[in-house]
């Protein structure tokens, strides 16, 4: 049964009828149709717009309906246009004229743009929870790998020494701002449009803010045109989740190229790993792989939802409809990425002896051996030229600055002496480097008690 078919005289189209169908991807959204439904129904028993009665059986029956899906008791019926269509005919078919009454001052216009808002919001919550997880896991190595020296890199070239620990906090600093962006997308989107009607609202006297109320949302739309025309909410999300896919790449790259051979950083668990089919030695860190690869997958939605709305003009068009498989799919994308990624980096075995060995290796030392002449007087930039010689010959005797004896040094400049050894230690290196946001130890320390303030306020929050 068509809910529109009173227009229309002639059958549509099978293949037409399919290709407009959304019931195979929107019944995800069952939930959210049936608790708006409630909330609709019982303002309309309320404001006197149907029969207090009538409202009553209504939500009676759509509980029914709801229990009666989450159960397994009621297949959706894949035949029907949507799920707002299907909820209201299963309704219809339990309760009669009743049942008919429920659309009253509605549309599916406003009904599936509050559906959408409901459903975003719910994924925020999941998506935040496992963010949260994983800051902690990023806090919890963190603490562990306080005195862990690795280098740090500019151009994927060796530059300074630092902690493995201050490597976990930047990581920590990506995904809390992506915590953050996700509930200041998640405010926008907690404003309630049902009410606006198609376009123009409607004549019946609603009370928009009881169900804004019944529904938990903070406020109601205030212009019916852009109620049902925005999906500014669904965009934001999706950009929210590319941001966080870009942030899991970029240390999923990092994971990848420590597990090789030439790094030696880690190893990942066999847990997230795969081998070959025909090479035996082959260990390969495909699930990491595979989260860079989900990446473009989730920016290929946002791109989708972007060139979908780019052209339509008010208010609701049918190409909106391609609004859910993008939602549904980057969001399913990103739970998934963010539950795997946080079992492998729990389970990598962190290999410090290689990480300290790689950071005394290219000079990475050298920075400090300039500022250790600046604090003798000399002016940074003849520093820097004198540091940088002095690196050109050390590399010609394949020795480190370190092994240098102090007639080399001052071969280069007579200011040196015999206190530059431990100045250019690359223990000191990092913990000379104790400003707030450094690496040394002391700063980490402070940076993960700040961490732990944060991670106490948002799980505290009701």
């Amino acid at each position: 049964m068509k809910l529109w078919g009173g227009r229309f005289s002639g059958q549509t189209d099978e293949q037409a009828d399919h290709f407009h169908s959304s019931i195979s991807f929107d019944q995800r959204l069952f939930r959210q149709d049936i608790n708006g439904s409630i909330a609709h129904a019982q303002m309309l028993g309320q404001q006197g717009i149907i029969a207090k009665p009538d409202a009553e059986a209504i939500v009676k029956a759509l509980d029914s309906i709801l229990t009666d899906i989450e159960s397994g008791a009621l297949t959706i019926d894949v035949a029907a246009e949507d799920i707002h269509s299907f909820v209201e005919t299963e309704l219809i078919a339990r309760i009669g004229d009743a049942g008919r009454r429920l659309h009253t001052g509605r549309s599916r216009n406003d009904q599936v743009a509050l559906d959408m808002r409901m459903y975003v919001k719910d994924e925020i919550d999941e998506l935040n929870a496992l963010l949260i997880n994983l800051l902690e896991t990023l806090v919890l190595m963190a603490k562990q790998h306080t005195r862990t020296i690795m280098p740090g890199f500019t151009h994927l070239q060796k530059a300074q020494p630092i902690t493995l620990a201050h490597h976990f906090m930047a990581y920590f600093q990506m995904f809390k701002r992506d915590y953050e962006r996700l509930n200041n997308c998640r405010e926008r989107t907690d404003i309630m449009p049902l009410g606006s009607g198609a376009l123009a609202s409607t004549t019946y006297p609603l009370d928009r803010d009881f169900v804004k109320e019944s529904l938990g949302f903070s406020d109601i739309t205030a212009n019916s045109l852009d109620a049902v025309s925005d999906r500014d909410f669904c965009i934001e999300f999706v950009s929210g989740l590319s941001i966080i896919m870009m942030h899991l790449s970029r240390f999923c790259e990092e994971l990848i190229l420590w597990s090789t051979d030439s790094f030696g950083f880690i190893t990942i668990s066999d847990a997230y790993a795969t081998g070959s089919s025909i090479m035996p030695q082959k260990k390969n860190p495909d699930m990491a792989e595979l989260i860079r690869g989900k990446t473009g997958r989730v920016y290929g939605s946002l791109m989708g939802l972007l060139t979908m709305m780019k052209g339509l003009p008010l208010a609701y068009n049918k190409d909106m409809q391609e609004d859910k498989e993008a939602v549904f799919d980057a969001a399913d994308t990103v739970k998934s990425c963010i539950s795997v990624f946080c079992g492998m980096l729990q389970t990598v075995k962190i290999n410090t002896d290689t990480m300290y060995k790689s950071a005394l290796g290219a000079y990475t030392n050298a920075t400090d051996a300039a500022d250790w002449l600046v604090k003798k007087g000399m002016p940074f930039r003849e520093a820097h030229e004198i540091t940088g010689k002095l690196v050109l010959y050390a590399i010609d005797k394949e020795k480190t600055l370190n092994e240098l004896s102090l007639d080399e040094l001052k071969a280069v400049s007579n200011i040196f002496d015999e206190t530059v050894y431990k100045e250019i230690s690359v223990e000191t290196c990092v913990n000379a480097r104790n400003v707030a946001g450094g690496p040394a130890e002391s700063a980490v320390l402070k940076a993960i008690e700040q961490a732990g303030t944060f991670l106490g306020g948002v799980k505290n929050k009701p």
